[in-house]
């Protein structure tokens, strides 16, 4: 259950709408199974049912993220939130669906190879899924023997 806590609203909604963020469905089976694909279709649902006719700016936010725009999410996200603190089961509900979503997501193992030649070169080695940190090295000092 300590996990559903750390799902914020933006978060879930990011999932919910992840489907029209992705430049095409092909992107999206790359980095989701299709149950998770699934499930964010119910989540969507959800969260339409639920925010449907609260405003005209609401009603504006949902069709503009259907249509991709990122920045919609914000506003959906704010009147989300509302809505969770309000009713705690509907909380609990799209939390549920929003973690196995995260749960299909799919994880990429693949390895990575850094080759280093010549004298003062800069090498970048980088692979990093979203909400991950690339490190860059400018000069990487390789010792051999006893450090004096």
């Amino acid at each position: 259950m300590g996990e559903l806590l750390a799902l914020t609203a933006s978060v879930i909604a990011n999932l919910a709408f992840q489907k029209f963020l992705e430049s095409g469905a092909g992107e999206l089976g790359k980095k989701f199974t299709t149950e998770a694909i699934a499930a964010m279709d119910s989540l969507r649902k959800k969260l339409w049912d639920r925010l449907r006719g609260k405003s005209e700016k609401l009603d504006q936010a949902l069709a503009q993220a259907e249509q991709g725009d990122k920045k919609a999410l914000e506003t959906i996200a704010k009147n989300l939130d509302v809505e969770m603190d309000d009713d705690e089961t509907f909380a609990t509900e799209i939390k549920t669906l929003a973690q196995q979503i995260q749960a299909g997501k799919i994880q990429d193992n693949s390895n990575m190879t850094q080759n280093v030649s010549g004298d003062n070169n800069t090498n970048i080695q980088a692979k990093a899924e979203q909400g991950g940190t690339n490190y860059n090295a400018q000069t990487i000092n390789v010792y051999h023997g006893k450090p004096d």
